[in-house]
């Protein structure tokens, strides 16, 4: 497998076909504010900040489910999507010292992870990026990106606060919001 292919910079800083239109932390500490963000297959170092990651494996998802967000789920770009969120998170070293069977529990049986972003399916679409893999300087364990359509924001936030209010993100100590939308 080409893992170029698979890895993602997230850059921000003045230029970029995203423009930040909010940024805040939601726990721990921020990222430097920035104008825009882009993503790019390449790195860029005149950007305020790059974040990385690479798209791998379905980790703690069944194949019921896998089938599920497969037949809903629609993909990056659509044209209606002109709004975006970057939420790049990191979970605590409790969170990686569960077995993979534990962190299952708490994803899924506990928080109804999958289950709860089934419901924002088609308006919401997204990528989930992996940080760990590419090693332990990497500033957060998950990047995710988001698109939906300016109408779906409500939506979006919904889904946000649901996910934030479950046993799962006990574990998370940096979570930071960028919202975005498209030039």
């Amino acid at each position: 497998m080409n893992t170029a292919a698979r890895l993602f910079h997230f850059l921000g800083g003045e230029a970029g076909p995203w423009r930040v239109i909010a940024q805040q932390a939601v726990v721990g500490a921020p990222l430097a504010p920035v104008e825009h963000v882009a993503v790019s297959p390449t790195p860029d170092s005149a950007c305020g900040w790059v974040l990385r990651g690479i798209t791998s494996n379905e980790r703690y998802v069944e194949r019921g489910e896998k089938e599920a967000l497969v037949a809903r789920q629609q993909s990056l770009g659509r044209p209606q999507s002109t709004r975006a969120a970057l939420i790049p998170l990191r979970k605590s070293a409790a969170w990686w010292a569960l077995t993979q069977d534990e962190r299952r529990d708490v994803f899924e049986a506990r928080s109804r992870h999958i289950e709860t972003g089934l419901r924002y399916l088609p308006a919401v679409a997204r990528r989930l990026h992996h940080c760990r893999d590419l090693g332990p300087d990497e500033p957060f364990d998950f990047i995710t990106w988001f698109e939906y359509a300016p109408v779906d924001e409500p939506e979006f936030d919904e889904l946000l606060q649901a996910l934030r209010a479950t046993p799962e993100w006990a574990f998370v100590e940096r979570e930071v919001d960028i919202r975005l939308a498209a030039l």
